[in-house]
């Protein structure tokens, strides 16, 4: 049997009557409101594999959605390609607000500047509101005799190439981070993408890689237990997590700054009132107390905005960082 929709759609419905029939055709195709979503289980996709920023992130802010939504909240890890693949695959979702997206700075900004990707980051997402702001870390394994980033530099202009540098993917913040280091300190160290920083944590604390440029939060569990070293935090300020370690630019790098950050996107086509209300929880659950301070911990800051503000955000970095890529001449591999 058709339903009232489908006849309202081929006109069939002037054969059915008029009235309070057509009304109620007209009323079955009318979107569910907002006050009703979300009707089932929302996915989170995130481009990366657990043990990583994002995913402390996701899984930190899940159950809080559960709580405001009286919902299911799953986070999905599609890693890959520096975030592009979970981007790429959140994008095409349906635009029904039962699939929303943590995604970063990587896949939105970098990764589109550096290559071509399968979707338009400015145009295929509806920004939700960005949720933190965080720092890179340089850290090394504690067997390599670099103490201080001055010393690294000095090991890395003494013996060229011999040294690798693990990063979250190519492409990543960490990537980029590293590159702008390498120019402004005038070192040839290799780059060693990663599908994470949780398998990149991993390699280095194994002593498979000499160095890695962290997330803060990915770093600070192997920094603390003595697994790895610290040498530098990439922003503009000392890390609160971390108030010994200097900043890049106190270390003799004058200038040099490179942070990273996260936001909630969903499909382009999802209707406002669902983008509204996320966007409202969202930032509830990024402004209650136990959630700043847990991230604040890891070295993250919670930084929520309105949707319009995060897609300014992301125009902006979008501009800021395509020059910054083009003149380091990083290109896809």
């Amino acid at each position: 049997m058709k339903t009232a929709c489908a006849l309202l759609a081929t006109g069939a419905f002037r054969k059915i009557g008029t009235g309070a029939t057509a009304a109620l055709a007209v009323l079955a195709c009318v979107p569910a409101p907002a006050q009703e979503y979300p009707s089932k289980p929302v996915r989170i996709i995130i481009g990366f594999p657990p043990g990583g920023a994002t995913d402390l992130v996701s899984r930190l802010m899940a159950p809080k959605y559960v709580a405001a939504f009286k919902q299911q909240f799953i986070v999905d890890n599609r890693p890959g390609a520096n975030g592009v693949i979970g981007s790429d695959l959140a994008a095409k979702a349906a635009p029904d607000g039962h699939t929303i997206h943590l995604a970063t700075i990587g896949s939105l900004v970098i990764s589109p500047a550096i290559g071509k990707v399968p979707y338009d980051p400015l145009k295929d997402f509806a920004p939700i509101s960005q949720a933190v702001a965080l720092q890179n870390i340089f850290i090394v394994h504690p067997t390599l005799p670099a103490r201080t980033l001055k010393e690294l530099i000095a090991l890395a202009r003494a013996k060229p190439r011999a040294l690798n540098y693990a990063t979250s993917g190519q492409g990543s913040p960490g990537h980029l981070a590293a590159e702008l280091f390498k120019n402004m300190a005038k070192v040839n160290i290799v780059h060693v993408p990663y599908k994470g920083g949780g398998p990149a944590l991993t390699d280095l604390v194994a002593g498979h890689v000499e160095i890695f440029v962290a997330v803060i939060s990915t770093a600070m569990p192997q920094v603390e237990a003595g697994k790895a070293r610290a040498l530098a935090v990439t922003g503009g300020k000392r890390a609160v997590a971390l108030p010994d370690v200097p900043t890049v630019a106190e270390t003799g790098l004058k200038g040099y700054e490179a942070t990273n950050w996260y936001g909630y996107l969903a499909p382009a086509a999802t209707p406002r009132a669902i983008i509204e209300r996320l966007h409202k929880e969202t930032v509830a659950i990024l402004n209650l107390p136990d959630v700043k301070k847990t991230l604040l911990n890891r070295g993250i800051d919670a930084v929520p905005s309105s949707p319009e503000q995060f897609a300014a955000h992301i125009r902006k970095e979008t501009d800021k960082w395509t020059k910054v890529i083009k003149e380091a001449g990083l290109k896809a591999n």
